[in-house]
């Protein structure tokens, strides 16, 4: 079968759950027009996001097959206005999303570069880059390196926290007797260092740190140096810092969801109700000049700050499926792509047989997601294609799509970025917010939520397959 060339779509989305379409369709050949396939996927997309029931402020989405991109669309609003919906920003191709923990996945490319530069080392202990010594008070002669960091099995947890505003010092919280440690939040007595999978974000706080002692660079400039500026890639971790054109082009994130006398409240005929990126709040700088570098790598978020498009997170898939070449440039080391999507934790339970009271490795669930987490590399979950009603890694319907990447979950953003290197094929989605409580809209076969299987199964069946049917 032949490959189309990319077709961009707009569609214009209203407020308080009545969206009204308005295509602006920008075909790059007549061949585009004439892919049945195309027409299709625009149709089931802009019908996912103007669901009357299940409302999305906006959604953005790129395929690629056969290494190349074949197809991207954005759909709705990338800021509503809530008086004269009329006056609503489409999103479009540059727009960009705060991508949630898709972050991680960036975070890790600068990681490798670090690696490849002799500036850090996967299996050293990380209290050497840190300048103190880090350790899990359950467990003191265990150390901790940056894979296990990686791959989330360092046995640090989210109980504590896993953000401090400037001055804090992250060794604060980590640390017996720091004024940020509280009980102990951050360490699990589980198990060991390296011996057990919990999913979390405060590991990535300590990364940003070891990557500013190691470099004496501020976390979001690093990452503009190292991966983002060699790609020419819009965006960052600190979106203070863009020029106000791409702060207009900030995707705003909504929910229709508000706090009524301490409770969650959802309203999906109510307003959209702004959770970040709203161009109504100047953005505001993380840190000052008087940041001591290295001190916080929680700051700049690299667990879950990253702003980026679609288009751009396309680009970064393609040099991961390219063995870390982007344009005729070497980003990576083919082997530090290797390395990072290597597979290195799998999820097992001895003893389990389907009963609860085995001895398993870690956690495979996440809240109400079961089964979700099976296999793992440094900065990025491997999907492995189970199946089951609301549990399970399953991408698309009928099955048959492992892939590697990541998935991002925060502020009312979903997204999802998730490839295949050895066929040469990916997909991306980016969700401005829902118009509902997701939980009420479990999947049919995985532990997504349903309209995000909607989104992953046409995406695949249209532009990966190109069936029209």
């Amino acid at each position: 079968m032949k490959t189309a060339p990319i077709r961009l779509t707009q569609l214009a989305a209203s407020l308080l759950g009545v969206l009204t379409l308005t295509a602006c369709v920008t075909p790059l050949s007549p061949a585009a027009v004439d892919d049945a396939w195309q027409r299709k996927l625009d149709q089931e997309l802009a019908a996912i996001t103007a669901s009357q029931t299940h409302a999305l402020a906006s959604l953005s989405t790129l395929a690629i097959r056969d290494g190349k991109v074949v197809y991207e669309g954005q759909f709705g609003a990338r800021w509503i206005d809530q008086a004269d919906a009329g006056k609503s920003k489409p999103a479009n191709r540059d727009t960009m999303y705060r991508v949630a923990s898709i972050s991680k996945l960036v975070t890790s490319l600068g990681v490798m570069k670090l690696v490849e530069d002799g500036k850090l080392e996967l299996d050293r202990d990380v209290s050497d880059y840190l300048g103190w010594k880090l350790r899990n008070p359950h467990f003191p002669d265990d150390k901790i390196t940056l894979r296990m960091l990686m791959n989330h099995t360092s046995s640090m947890r989210d109980d504590g926290g896993y953000f401090w505003a400037a001055p804090a010092n992250i060794r604060d919280a980590l640390a017996p007797g720091g004024k940020l440690y509280g009980k102990g939040g951050a360490w699990s007595a589980r198990a060991k260092p390296g011996a057990y999978f919990q999913y979390a974000n405060l590991p990535w706080g300590v990364i940003g740190t070891a990557m500013e002692r190691a470099t004496g660079e501020r976390f979001d400039k690093l990452m503009r140096r190292l991966i983002l500026d060699p790609m020419r890639l819009k965006g960052g971790y600190h979106p203070f810092d863009l020029p106000p054109a791409d702060i207009d082009n900030l995707a705003t994130l909504y929910r229709k969801r508000s706090e009524i006398s301490g409770k969650e409240v959802w309203n999906a005929s109510g307003p959209w109700v702004p959770q970040v990126d709203d161009p109504t709040v100047p953005q505001k700088p993380r840190a000052g000049d008087d940041y001591v570098i290295g001190s916080n790598g929680t700051l700049f978020g690299p667990q879950g700050n990253a702003r980026l498009s679609a288009a751009s997170l396309g680009k970064l898939m393609l040099m991961l499926m390219n063995g870390g070449e982007h344009e005729g440039r070497k980003i990576l080391a083919q082997a530090s792509v290797d390395t990072m999507l290597a597979e290195s934790w799998r999820y097992r339970c001895d003893g389990c047989d389907g009963k609860p009271n085995g001895d398993p490795n870690g956690e495979s669930g996440f809240g109400k997601h079961l089964q979700f987490f099976n296999a793992w590399g440094l900065g990025n979950q491997h999907f492995l294609d189970i199946t089951g009603p609301s549990k399970g890694d399953r991408l698309v319907k009928d099955g048959g799509f492992t892939a590697v990447g990541h998935l991002g979950d925060a502020w009312g953003l979903t997204g999802g970025f998730v490839f295949n290197r050895d066929r040469k094929i990916g997909l991306i989605f980016l969700i401005g917010g829902p118009s509902f409580n997701p939980d009420t809209n479990p999947g049919a076969y995985s532990a997504f939520y349903r309209h995000e299987e909607q989104i992953l199964d046409s995406l695949h069946r249209r532009a990966i397959l190109q069936r029209p049917d």
